[in-house]
């Protein structure tokens, strides 16, 4: 599930775990320090563990890694873009300490740890990624103190979210008062696939416009190992990681029909784009208790618009500085940003775009 403070909420409460930094940290923000060692070794995790970068790759949309040996493994782009993860978690960690008088306790570090790989899973899922092991052996994965910071900040921005008072409350009656009044959301859905070569796109489209169906169009055009079967691939419930992700590519699409936009799809990274479709062939209801993990994945995504809006202002307000190998700290279109150092062929502000591993399914 979306994390509840969108592209913060991987950064972390930074010193609080890993002490003050010496005299040449790399990032400091309202007197709090990370040091150079720690942000290398958050970094090092990233190279060292596949499955690790995959899902904070999913969920941060941003990518770290470049080709390369040493030094040059590590992109200056993604550098800078994860220094700016950092930088909003530990100016949000501040914000929620002093302003809000919060710690949390150790119940809301296991709710926060269970949200986080909840989260982890969704986003991959979102991004077309499989990703090795699972979340949990992901953060397992990350060095102690990165690991129990991750934690940390995934229960600040919840609580801090929870203070908004446009935000919908994070208890069961309010979660089952939105299931009520979204029950059609979460239904079960079983679906056909079509990963459809770009050449093939527009005479694809004019065969659905023409009404052939979903089974006949995935077994003229896909090249999906579906495509036998007519594109059925199978049927995800609520409580699947898989299920916003799916739900998202069907869109508006009525049942039985595909959308009439493709998804690009690239299988092989640097390799061909192909348009993917992704079609609801039946749905089938499902009750609260199945539900509930996606339900409180959306109202978080809705409350997060809200927490967006305040962590701009707490940027605005917090003191920060940054090594200038990652970057410059300054305002942006977005508010106030890390920019990447001016360095040959790497200029302006970090970027968010999806450049994440590949799947290396075919679908989901």
């Amino acid at each position: 599930m979306r994390r509840v403070l969108v592209l913060l909420v991987v950064a972390v409460a930074g010193a609080l775990w890993y002490g003050v930094a010496g005299p040449t940290p790399a990032i400091a923000v309202d007197g709090i320090s990370l040091s150079q060692g720690a942000f290398r070794a958050e970094l090092n995790a990233f190279a060292t563990h596949p499955g690790l970068y995959c899902y904070i790759s999913s969920l941060a949309r941003t990518a770290i890694f470049a080709p390369g040996a040493g030094r040059d493994t590590v992109a200056v782009s993604g550098e800078t873009a994860w220094a700016n993860l950092r930088v909003e978690g530990i100016a949000i960690d501040r914000y929620v300490a002093r302003q809000l008088h919060y710690r949390p306790t150790a119940a809301d570090l296991t709710s926060a740890t269970h949200a986080l790989e909840g989260e982890l899973a969704q986003s991959a899922a979102q991004s077309h990624n499989t990703c090795a092991g699972t979340p949990a052996q992901a953060l397992a994965q990350m060095p102690a103190e990165m690991r129990a910071a991750q934690v940390e900040d995934q229960a600040s921005s919840m609580y801090l979210v929870s203070k908004l008072n446009s935000a919908i409350a994070l208890t069961p009656a309010s979660l089952q008062s939105y299931y009520n009044a979204h029950r059609a959301r979460y239904n079960k859905i079983c679906v056909a696939v079509a990963i459809v070569p770009a050449n093939r796109l527009r005479e694809f489209a004019a065969s659905q416009a023409q009404g052939l169906g979903v089974a006949a169009l995935a077994k003229k055009y896909s090249l999906d190992s579906s495509a036998a079967r007519g594109g059925a691939y199978g049927c995800f419930a609520p409580t699947s990681p898989s299920y916003a992700g799916v739900r998202s590519d069907i869109g508006s699409a009525a049942v039985g029909h595909f959308p009439t936009t493709p998804i690009p799809y690239t299988p092989t990274q640097g390799g061909a784009t192909y348009g993917l479709f992704v079609a609801a062939t039946s749905k089938s209801a499902s009750n609260f208790a199945q539900a509930e993990a996606a339900v409180l994945s959306d109202v978080q995504a809705a409350d997060s618009s809200s927490a967006n809006t305040v962590k701009a202002s707490i940027l605005y307000a917090a003191a920060v500085a940054i090594d200038p190998a990652y970057g410059r700290w300054g305002l942006g279109a977005r508010g106030p940003s890390i920019f990447v150092p001016n360095l040959p062929g790497e200029a302006g502000p970090a970027t968010v775009g999806q450049m994440t591993a590949v799947a290396t399914s075919p679908y989901q």
